[in-house]
């Protein structure tokens, strides 16, 4: 148990920032599923809106400091590889 006012602010801290992460990582999903949806229905017009939401979402993931860059980078490059598969 922390002991420390130090240490007790940074468990306060963490748990908030937790919640905010928690939340991004969340809306992030979101918007992959809903690309992930499209393309599962082949409706190709709305997979490419739906990807065009997805990439600035991935970006501000990474710009946050919730995704790791390359993570970002290999979803959105493999969201893309299925898009055209649809054509």
């Amino acid at each position: 148990m922390a002991n420390t006012p130090q240490a007790k602010k940074r468990i306060r801290r963490n748990a908030a920032r937790t919640l905010v992460n928690g939340n991004r990582t969340g809306r992030i999903r979101t918007f992959v599923k809903k690309v992930e949806n499209a393309l599962e229905a082949g409706d190709k017009a709305a997979a490419t809106a739906a990807m065009a939401m997805v990439q600035p979402e991935l970006m501000r993931g990474v710009a946050k400091g919730v995704l790791h860059k390359n993570t970002a980078s290999r979803k959105f490059s493999r969201l893309t590889k299925r898009l055209s598969a649809l054509a």
